[in-house]
């Protein structure tokens, strides 16, 4: 990557990182932790630990619709600002129905695809499967860290410390956001001439993005049951409290991220990540089902973890890069955030799910997990290999007019998208190298003065 690039992926990771640590410290401590607020039933802790996931899941799609007609950034300083405002609500919260407004308020600042767009914007072909791997372990090691601190933290800052915490943490992002390059997006079609249905449909169309869709949505309505369901499980079979099961989370996320690592290398360098895709799915099944059988077994309860975690951060690492690979040129945004609501629908799901299966047998309740992710499977398990295309970097000739130069660029048949950066000078060319002839390459050599590497 260059160092365009690499700003990009630490400004973006960054902010990723703070958002999603923020939200996740409040899930596996609140199921015990919730019962402090006025008015709280095991449905209403269950439905303040998921219902985020809802207001991410109703604007995730509208933002990142706005996205793909507008510039980027400004939609991710808009979110991170809804963000802050709904920690502050749930932090001064008596009540557990200001907790959940609190949480679908913070929830309604959806930018996770925007940001995954912007990313996709700033990185060439060639390191955008690095960079959005690198984005899902970043969001899958923030998740799991903030499993691992949130039980830490609770003895001492309470809830109400977490809720602030989540607020310096929206603060942070927002500085962030100012690393992050900003790119003019240049498309072969304006989408100002077509309408939000038809961005829709041109997403919806794409069958296996739908299967990466409704993989996502099982993944986190899985998970966040699972931290539901944890706590007591823990405390009752290991007679851990809460503040200790997060020594139980820290080494499995450890252990689980670097299992995953050289599997997510073998998916990205050899073009396997089908294999890999389908075996993290089949894996999470298995660990699914042996939480059914072996829920009153300690040794059961982490060894099955430990599967889960391998499984998931391979999910992780991998939906991103897939997406950003499968998705429509012009609709790259629209398609992550479809892919980011069904992700933070299933958040909601599973955190309603999991308050129901609260006053359920452990192995009735692992047990429906684990075939809500065996169905998850059966939907997956005809995907195809994802495409895999490449980019080349122009610079960008001084005094040149950038729209009028753009629009020349885009004329040629090659060429499928363009982004520039006019502060750093530099343009990406995403190309169909088949329709790559020597007048193409003479062409571009003359709109350049670097000499170009397609």
């Amino acid at each position: 990557m260059n160092a365009i690039e690499k700003r990009a992926v630490a400004g973006v990771g960054g902010i990723f990182a703070l958002r999603m640590i923020g939200l996740f410290m409040i899930v596996p401590v609140f199921s015990v932790y919730g019962n402090q607020y006025d008015h709280a039933t095991p449905f209403l802790i269950g439905l303040a630990v998921g219902i985020y996931g809802l207001g991410q899941a109703i604007f995730q799609i509208p933002m990142s619709l706005a996205a793909d007609k507008f510039p980027r950034k400004p939609m991710i300083f808009l979110g991170l600002l809804l963000f802050a405002i709904g920690g502050t609500a749930a932090a001064t919260a008596d009540s557990i129905y200001q907790v959940i407004i609190g949480r679908a308020l913070a929830g309604s600042g959806a930018v996770s695809a925007v940001l995954m767009a912007l990313l996709a914007d700033v990185t060439t072909e060639q390191s955008r499967t690095k960079a959005m791997a690198t984005m899902g372990l970043t969001i899958a090691t923030s998740i799991m860290l903030a499993f691992a601190f949130g039980p830490m933290f609770v003895d001492v800052l309470d809830m109400s410390g977490l809720f602030w915490l989540t607020v310096v943490f929206a603060i942070a992002a927002m500085l962030l956001l100012l690393v992050v390059p900003t790119p003019l997006r240049v498309l072969k079609h304006n989408l100002a001439d077509k309408g939000i249905i038809q961005q829709l449909k041109d997403v919806l169309s794409v069958t296996d993005l739908n299967r990466l869709h409704f993989g996502v949505f099982a993944l986190h309505l899985t998970m966040t049951a699972i931290f539901v369901l944890l706590p007591q499980q823990l405390s009752h079979v290991l007679g851990l409290n809460v503040r200790q099961q997060g020594y139980v989370y820290l080494p499995l996320l450890f252990i689980g991220f670097a299992i995953a690592i050289p599997f997510i290398i073998v998916a990205e360098k050899r073009q396997k990540m089908r294999q890999v895709f389908v075996a993290a799915v089949a894996a999470m099944v298995m660990a699914l089902v042996s939480l059914a059988l072996f829920h009153q077994w300690g040794a059961g309860l982490i060894v099955s973890l430990g599967l889960y975690f391998i499984g998931f951060n391979l999910l992780e690492a991998t939906i991103p890069s897939w997406i950003s690979k499968k998705a429509p040129v012009a609709n790259k945004a629209t398609a992550m955030g479809i892919n980011s609501s069904s992700q933070f629908f299933g958040a909601f799901v599973g955190g309603a799910l999991g308050g129901m299966l609260l006053t359920q047998s452990p192995f009735l309740a692992w047990g429906i997990l684990a075939v809500i992710m065996a169905i998850a499977l059966a939907f997956i398990f005809p995907i195809e290999h994802p495409p895999y295309l490449s980019s080349t970097t122009l610079s960008i000739p001084k005094g040149v007019d950038i729209h009028t130069w753009s629009q020349q660029l885009m004329a040629m048949d090659a060429i499928e998208d363009i982004v520039v950066m006019d502060k750093e000078g530099v343009a990406y060319l995403k190309l169909d190298k088949q329709q790559i002839d020597d007048i193409t390459r003479q062409q571009l050599s003359q709109m350049t003065p670097t000499k170009l590497d397609i």
